[in-house]
């Protein structure tokens, strides 16, 4: 057979290649996961109220996680003294998107629901690419049976509309839904600002059913630790991300972005806590747009969150 020239192996830089998440192995079969971690793309985006485009998130996020594909030496991070996901020891699979079937949400839901059913049931931690953040609910929809967690959501938006005009299963009502849930055990909402998409009424609501709602200036104000502090320990965590929980500056590609949003280090250092604190089991990040944002720059930050955030996950385990 032909060596074509690769007497050492493959440099496999990050241009180079097939575009699953971070480089790692595609697999098709969703009956044969054997990994700790599996990624799955939601490119669902019918649940949105203004502008649409999250269903090209999944691919534009793919595509800037190869940037961070670090072949075999890991990602040493000199400020912790950590190789993250180290080669030889890391488990990750890309299983593909779930299938998306246009003008249909409950079907499309459904099948979303599936696909995270599939990496559960492979005991592997869930890691979901929207998509609108409707997607949160057949992601949380498919841990019924499972123990109960706690639900962090970052996101400058409530999402906690109960109906509005007989819409129950959109981008708006996640959290209203998650928490009707026997085994969601409450929410801490953080990063919540400015006009949002729910009324004082859900507010009210939130917290009545156990939510603690917390905004980014308020965040500022107590600090990362007091932050954690708040949130139920040692316990199993959910983690729902909305790309518009940053700021525009640097999270420009995304439906209904919302200035006064958070920056990297600070979601970074709050994630980073989760993972000392407790144990993530599942975790979505969803409303990334590309096309809004022609420098590509949300994707790749929506890409290196999700990164640090498995590599943490692994490591504090």
């Amino acid at each position: 057979m032909a060596s074509h020239g690769y007497e050492d192996g493959r440099l496999d830089l990050p241009f180079v290649g097939i575009c699953t998440f971070g480089k790692y192995p595609y697999v098709s079969d969703w009956d044969a996961i054997d990994a700790d971690v599996a990624v799955l793309g939601a490119p669902f985006d019918f649940g949105c109220q203004w502008r649409s485009g999250a269903r090209m998130g999944p691919r534009g996020i793919r595509e800037a996680s190869t940037l961070f594909s670090f072949g075999h030496a890991g990602a040493y991070d000199h400020e912790d003294d950590v190789v993250y996901l180290p080669a030889e020891s890391t488990r990750i699979v890309d299983i593909g998107d779930a299938d998306i079937v246009h003008t249909d949400t409950m079907k499309s839901h459904a099948n979303i629901e599936f696909a995270v059913r599939k990496i559960l049931a492979a005991g592997a931690v869930p890691v979901v690419m929207g998509g609108d953040h409707s997607v949160n609910i057949p992601c949380v929809n498919a841990f019924s049976g499972e123990k109960p967690f706690h639900l962090v959501q970052i996101d400058a938006h409530l999402d906690f509309v109960d109906e509005r005009h007989g819409v129950r299963y959109g981008h708006g009502n996640p959290m209203r839904r998650a928490a009707e849930k026997e085994y969601v055990s409450g929410l801490s909402q953080i990063g919540i600002r400015n006009v949002s998409s729910t009324s004082r009424e859900g507010y009210e609501d939130a917290r009545r059913m156990g939510s603690d709602i917390q905004s980014v200036r308020q965040f500022r104000k107590m600090g990362v630790e007091a932050m954690l502090n708040r949130i139920p320990e040692n316990t199993r965590y959910y983690v729902t991300i909305d790309i518009d929980a940053f700021d525009p500056s640097i999270a420009a590609g995304t439906g209904t972005p919302s200035h006064g949003g958070f920056y990297y280090y600070e979601v970074l250092e709050l994630l980073d806590g989760l993972c000392k604190r407790g144990s993530i089991v599942g975790l979505d990040l969803v409303e990334v747009a590309p096309d809004y944002d022609p420098t590509t720059s949300t994707s790749t930050l929506a890409a290196q969150i999700l990164m640090n955030t498995i590599g943490r996950i692994l490591h504090h385990r």
